[in-house]
Parts: structure tokens; C-alpha cells; sequence
């Protein structure tokens, strides 16, 4: 499924959480959404990594900790619910 990172400073770059998330496994796939009209990260991201367990590492040692001046959130993503 992947984990959500929230809360993410605007000046972060795919290479910053890519170094992070590498401490707790393989990153499979790395998605940092920027805005259309901006350009500018979204302030959010989803990290997939090699296994359930890596992941919910990740998620202990990452939520709630502060990193590039913010407080991560870090928990499972939820399925992207449908578009009205």
C-alpha cells in the first residue's frame, strides 16, 4: 500500500526523503506531488518501500519527529478515493 508523509517543508526534493526513508529498507517508488500552476511541493509525499515490515518501521521511528523544521506525519496511505 505505501506510506503518507505529511507536513513536509516545500523546499524538501525526492533525494532528501529518499536518504530518509533508505535507513528503514528498499524505496521501491517515491511520489512528491508539486502543484500545477507553482510548481512548488504540495507539502506531502507517498513512500513505497520493500516489505510491510519496512514500512511500518518507518512509520514508528518517523511520526511526530521533526526533520527540515517540521513535525512529520507519517502514517499507511489510504486508498485514493474516488472523483465525484
Amino acid at each position: 500500500m505505501g506510506v503518507y508523509v505529511g507536513n513536509l517543508s516545500y523546499d524538501v526534493t525526492e533525494a532528501d526523503l529518499s536518504g530518509v526513508f533508505a535507513e528503514y529498507g528498499t524505496v521501491k517508488r517515491l511520489t512528491l506531488p508539486t502543484d500545477r500552476e507553482t510548481g512548488r511541493v504540495r507539502g506531502f509525499a507517498f513512500v513505497d518501500l520493500g516489505s510491510d515490515a519496512e514500512e511500518q518501521a518507518a512509520i514508528d521511528a518517523l511520526d511526530g519527529a521533526e526533520w527540515m523544521g517540521r513535525d512529520l506525519r507519517v502514517n499507511k496511505a489510504k486508498p485514493r478515493e474516488p472523483r465525484r
